[in-house]
């Protein structure tokens, strides 16, 4: 057994000059004692666990006859004794179907049987109320946070063998993913490459679990979003309206789902020119557009990621009516070509060729000369992959991601966007100050796509029915 194979968060805190609590041999039989009994109740195996097992079946067969350990990570420290939500490793929780319930230290073992693999679940099962730790230990003790599941309950939900993490011994032949760090954009310290970018194109394609997963959580954050065009009113009285906005949004997040998928973006006026304004910090006035890009996060991890940009007034402006069609009309373009056997990149040059046809149609470009001037209004790209993370499968090759060819169940977004800065000299003064992205959330089936945020109004004419609507 390995010090690692204890450990459930990255820095060990003492408590010994801030405890008060008895420590006599009178005290722990009295606190021990007296409890009513509490019948363990074994679930059923969760939707998921088939799909999960079938996940683990497809990358051992990647590594025949080795060892793969994957971990859900540490809790990550905010500050002294105080720590950050607990969000497993995406490629744990997509192997093991355990979500926003997983408890931080667990680590997944697929142990070479024969042709295939065996798969084990470590974790720290519950302190029992026979312990010190029952009460004295505030990181994991159950009166502190609560009961913690048991071996035979995971192994119940999750329909995989269980252990107790101190049976857990590494060797220095395994292969490793997620030691210690939660998957974002970046493998965990130590990864084994290889093995964290098989776990990462694994999920390049989703199952049907998954893909339900993903339009219930586009369905939340449409709620999200309603709701935050019901209190445009309030947010517009406000100094600081864009937290108004935000903390609208984060409240569905967090009654729907898990959380958020990423910081919400709020961002209204010139704000909606910084492509991740997160301060929030602004105002909402009359006469601004603004741009919110959210998702809910469910308690699977499954996140959407979807950018709405309505005018606060409830009516667009000519100017920005002109702005939010072209964006709109690159948007269109993109998911139009979607379908199986295109390149990914394929998408991007859909949407830009709109992007620079339309700002050259506007005087804003100099003589073109094989230059992507247009980029400067527009420098990030049209879509990534989503999933478990809101930019999924980073860790993918390039080959099988950006250059990628499409398939059936795989979900990425398409959100192009036009940005005029409120200082750039290149464009005339009434498009400065003016930033419009429309996002959405597509599935690449058999024969085409779908746009699983389709139900969100998306036409210039919708969006001001919508606020309409939503404040009625």
């Amino acid at each position: 057994m390995t010090e690692s194979a204890q450990t459930t968060h990255e820095v060990e805190i003492d408590h010994s000059n801030r405890s008060t609590t008895p420590q006599t041999g009178a005290f722990l039989d009295y606190i021990s004692s007296h409890w009513a009994d509490r019948p363990e109740t074994i679930p059923a195996a969760w939707p998921v666990a088939p799909y999960a097992a079938r996940r683990r079946a497809a990358l051992g067969a990647l590594f025949p006859g080795e060892r793969l350990v994957i971990h859900a990570g540490a809790m990550k420290q905010r500050s002294n004794d105080t720590f950050y939500p607990f969000r497993a490793h995406s490629a744990f929780a997509h192997l093991t179907g355990w979500g926003a319930e997983s408890e931080p230290g667990s680590i997944l073992v697929l142990d070479p049987a024969g042709d295939a693999h065996e798969a084990t679940l470590y974790f720290r099962e519950r302190a029992g109320r026979d312990s010190d730790e029952f009460f004295a230990n505030p990181e994991i003790g159950e009166f502190w946070i609560g009961a913690r599941p048991s071996l035979a309950q995971v192994a119940g939900a999750l329909g995989i063998r269980t252990a107790p993490i101190a049976e857990f011994a590494a060797d220095e032949r395994d292969r490793v993913v997620g030691h210690g760090a939660v998957e974002a954009d970046g493998a965990g310290t130590g990864d084994d490459e290889n093995l964290a970018r098989a776990a990462s194109e694994l999920r390049l394609v989703k199952d049907g679990f998954e893909l339900a997963e993903m339009q219930a959580a586009v369905d939340a954050t449409a709620r999200g979003f309603e709701d935050v065009l019901a209190a445009l009113p309030q947010a517009s009285a406000h100094a600081r309206g864009e937290r108004i906005v935000e903390g609208v949004f984060n409240q569905r997040a967090r009654l729907d789902g898990n959380t958020v998928g990423y910081e919400t973006i709020a961002a209204s006026g010139p704000h909606a020119c910084t492509l991740h304004w997160i301060r929030n910090d602004g105002p909402v006035l009359d006469g601004d557009l603004l741009l919110l890009d959210a998702g809910v996060e469910l308690d699977s991890l499954y996140t959407a990621d979807i950018t709405r940009t309505v005018p606060v007034s409830g009516a667009f402006s000519a100017v920005q009516r002109r702005v939010y069609e072209a964006v709109l009309e690159a948007a269109d373009a993109a998911r139009a070509i979607v379908r199986p056997g295109i390149r990914f990149g394929d998408v991007h040059d859909a949407a830009m060729a709109v992007i620079e046809r339309r700002t050259r149609e506007w005087g804003l470009l100099p003589e073109d000369d094989g230059t992507a001037y247009h980029r400067r209004y527009m420098v990030h790209g049209t879509s990534h992959h989503l999933g478990l993370d809101v930019h999924d499968c980073a860790q993918a090759r390039r080959e099988m991601y950006l250059d990628g060819v499409l398939e059936p169940g795989m979900v990425f977004t398409i959100e192009p966007g036009l940005y005029f800065q409120p200082d750039d000299l290149t464009v005339p003064e009434e498009l400065r100050g003016i930033g419009v992205r429309i996002e959405d959330d597509i599935v690449v089936t058999d024969d085409g796509c779908i746009n699983l945020s389709a139900g969100i109004p998306r036409t210039a004419d919708e969006v001001e029915a919508w606020i309409r609507d939503a404040q009625a």
